[in-house]
């Protein structure tokens, strides 16, 4: 996990043949097989495009040895984060909103968020990027930190699948209310861990810790979802920021809670404070989960059976 978080700070995602848009590829025409207005359907397409990533890959780590599992693990780790290319996006959204090209910004931020671009001032965008930093803080970084802990490559490539299918078909749309349903509650499951994980990082890390905390107390259960709620109002909380609110998404208008709501509304300047912020959780996640790895194989092999020199377990 090291090497593949080093592999993310220097290179990003890659250019070309992301494993995950080859993913999202194959997820895609196996919708257009499976789709039906059901439940039932969307739950087969969760279960198979998921097991069709977790099972070979399980498969391949279990005929590996230390080596081929250190490669295959960095290789699954630096494509499942996002880190360093969610704050590169962020900054230049940033960089567009301080050169006074708020036309650029709008441009740029689909490639953060589905807002609606056209119907957001400066100050409008950069709470967009803020927020959209801290949830994919969760998700892009803390969240495959942890599943790489607990279950190597495996848990790496199915937490990048189920997120990827999240945002694929999770949103309550017509076509994806009860075919999306599945894939929705099997991100929120999965991200869990990784949610709470970042919401203590940012409460431990950033600028205002106490403030991190009590917005997170306050707000956090507030938010629609469970996952990004808490890291959202902890990230208002360490930033001195409000977040939420009225928001567009694809002409649909909501009304969220305001987190923080004794902060100040986001500038274009505290994005670059944002994706600092984020910089630091997620180097401290490393930290946790590599020492939660390690201290999980200690114990597995301490409670392994040990075969006496020349012989043969019993």
């Amino acid at each position: 996990m090291l090497l593949g978080h080093l592999a993310d700070r220097l290179f990003g995602d890659p250019r070309r043949g992301h494993p995950v848009a080859g993913f999202g590829r194959a997820a895609g025409a196996l919708e257009n097989v499976l789709w039906r207005d059901r439940r039932a359907a969307g739950v087969a397409f969760t279960a198979l495009c998921v097991a069709g990533t977790v099972v070979p890959a399980t498969l391949v780590e279990r005929r590996l040895g230390p080596s081929g599992r250190t490669v295959m693990t960095a290789a699954a780790c630096w494509a499942a984060l996002g880190g360093t290319t969610l704050g590169r996006e962020a900054l230049r959204v940033g960089a567009a909103l301080e050169a006074g090209d708020p036309e650029g910004a709008r441009e740029l931020l689909p490639r953060l968020c589905g807002r609606d671009p056209a119907a957001l001032d400066a100050d409008g965008i950069a709470r967009a990027v803020v927020e959209s930093v801290a949830e994919n803080t969760s998700d892009a970084v803390v969240g495959a930190l942890v599943w790489g802990a607990v279950a190597g490559a495996p848990g790496l490539m199915g937490f990048r699948a189920v997120n990827t299918l999240d945002a694929m078909v999770g949103h309550r749309s017509p076509r994806y209310a009860r075919f999306g349903w599945a894939s929705a509650r099997s991100d929120d499951l999965a991200g869990l861990p990784g949610s709470r994980l970042t919401a203590l990082l940012v409460a431990a890390v950033g600028p205002d810790r106490r403030g991190a905390r009590r917005a997170r107390r306050a707000d956090g259960g507030r938010h629609p979802s469970p996952n990004a709620g808490p890291v959202e109002a902890a990230f208002a909380g360490a930033l001195g920021l409000r977040l939420g609110g009225t928001l567009s998404y694809g002409g649909r208008l909501e009304h969220r809670p305001v987190l923080n709501p004794a902060g100040r509304a986001p500038e274009p300047g505290d994005i670059a404070r944002a994706v600092r912020l984020s910089h630091r959780v997620g180097v401290a996640a490393l930290a946790v989960a590599t020492a939660g790895a390690l201290v999980a194989g200690a114990a597995g092999a301490r409670r392994a059976p040990r075969t006496p020199p020349g012989g043969h377990r019993s």
